[in-house]
């Protein structure tokens, strides 16, 4: 007799519980960017809408602060770390190929013996990690996940490139998904398109620099067609955005928040005037003053927007992150 499997019981749906975000305390102004490229500050905050980016200490560890974050968001989902049945890390910065940063995470939060694995997703990490995190709450696999989008991108970037050197900051966001009786996660709508996977890239694999490691060859760093890129994120990710909306039976004009990935302010200005969002939609600027975060970008303006009052608990949210691979993946959420 061939055996039968009892099906998973998990909840009817999932949401986010709760947020928490954590900055480096170093904050690098454009002046400080100036010193390694010829450009000015106009060019700089014309071209992308940042002013200063956040760099990690020494101490300030993937693992450090992605600690910080997600203790923070346990705490205000009204949880404790042992109630985590699993922690999901994105981050594309983590130097240390094995084991996966989550499970250290896990172990200095005290959250005991959850699942732990790291995801790399580029900047659409976070999404990627709110998707797998749903479906481990309604398939019965983990009552409580701890995503985390977490980068010390200052590691990865090359100070004399005049086309990325000031666009990367450092830091970490953190969500906790749990359990919910009505629909709170949309469905995700995500993708690839590895043709384009050249665009952004790192310029030398880490074994081509250990054979080649001598003076003069220079510590791999993120590169980019920074044209290319921008003219992708401007006409294709609108759609993808769109298509989160009529997934989830959302109306722009029902929107509280717009939470895009914080990559160039002229990319999210685009996406506003393409998908009409009306004046009363909240839209995260966060990259003037934090930078491009890749995976942490997303959750560390959620949770911006909802400690300075302009976005609430119960609100109404679009987010979408896109990046290096060329991935991306777009929902819509009710906030925490």
């Amino acid at each position: 007799m061939t055996a039968k499997i009892k099906p998973s019981k998990g909840a009817p749906y999932a949401r986010i519980l709760g947020v928490g975000g954590y900055r480096p305390t170093r904050v690098v102004p454009n002046e400080e960017i100036l010193k390694h490229i010829d450009s000015s500050d106009e060019w700089i905050r014309s071209r992308s809408g940042i002013a200063t980016r956040h760099w990690a200490g020494p101490d300030e560890t993937v693992a450090a602060m992605s600690v910080e974050a997600g203790g923070k968001a346990i705490a205000d989902a009204g949880l404790t770390p042992e109630q985590i049945g699993a922690v999901i890390v994105s981050t594309v910065s983590h130097l240390k190929q094995t084991p996966a940063v989550a499970t250290e995470i896990a172990h200095l939060l005290g959250a005991g013996k959850p699942a732990a694995f790291d995801i790399s997703a580029g900047c659409a990490g976070f999404g990627y990690g709110l998707t797998l995190a749903k479906g481990m709450i309604t398939d019965g696999t983990a009552e409580h996940v701890l995503v985390i989008g977490v980068e010390r991108l200052s590691d990865l970037t090359d100070l004399e490139d005049r086309a990325t050197a000031f666009l990367f900051g450092d830091g970490a966001g953190a969500v906790v998904v749990g359990p919910s009786k009505e629909p709170a996660i949309g469905p995700t709508v995500w993708g690839s398109e590895g043709d384009k996977s050249d665009t952004i890239t790192q310029t030398l694999p880490w074994d081509v620099y250990r054979e080649q490691n001598a003076a003069d060859v220079r510590y791999p760093a993120l590169c980019q067609e920074g044209q290319a890129v921008f003219r992708w994120a401007v006409y294709e990710m609108a759609k993808v955005a769109q298509q989160a909306l009529d997934e989830a039976g959302v109306g722009a004009d029902e929107l509280d928040a717009f939470i895009p990935h914080q990559a160039n302010m002229r990319i999210i200005d685009s996406m506003i005037k393409t998908l009409k969002l009306p004046e009363h939609v909240t839209v995260a600027r966060d990259v003037e003053t934090t930078g491009n975060t890749s995976a942490a970008s997303i959750p560390l303006a959620m949770e911006r927007l909802l400690a300075t009052g302009q976005a609430k608990s119960g609100d109404t949210a679009l987010v979408i992150g896109f990046g290096a691979g060329l991935v991306y993946a777009a929902t819509v959420v009710t906030l925490p």
